[in-house]
């Protein structure tokens, strides 16, 4: 059974730094690419990265490039998600995502499988 639960989130105080992770079960990570994604309040869902099976790397949005780092150890079945200094526009809900893929598409998209629950961040003043 394909499970993903975020944990990390919370009230954080701008300018703090951020580490989400993504931990996995009951599938081959090898075999699956696992995309970020967060909706802020009045907004779409957007994938801010995707990193494949063979630790290949994407990241999508003007907004979020160069600002997320997504990362997951050799045989370690977490992935994670940091930004160094947060602000109010990252308040939001962030979600990790499977999906049976060899390759993380060109573009962000929302063609995953399976989603965690999703895991609040809120950036105070």
């Amino acid at each position: 059974q394909v499970q993903l639960v975020e944990s990390g989130g919370g009230l954080v105080q701008s300018g703090n730094s951020l580490i989400l992770s993504c931990e996995a079960s009951g599938f081959d990570l090898h075999y699956f690419i696992i995309g970020w994604f967060r909706q802020a309040p009045g907004k779409e869902r957007e994938e801010i990265a995707c990193i494949s099976g063979r630790r290949i790397i994407k990241y999508y949005g003007d907004s979020v490039k160069g600002r997320f780092t997504i990362s997951r150890p050799t045989d370690a079945k977490t992935i994670y998600l940091q930004k160094p200094s947060l602000s109010s526009e990252d308040t939001a809900v962030y979600y990790c995502a499977a999906d049976f893929r060899d390759r993380c598409p060109d573009e962000g998209d929302m063609e995953y499988e399976y989603w965690g629950q999703g895991t609040q961040v809120t950036v105070s003043p």
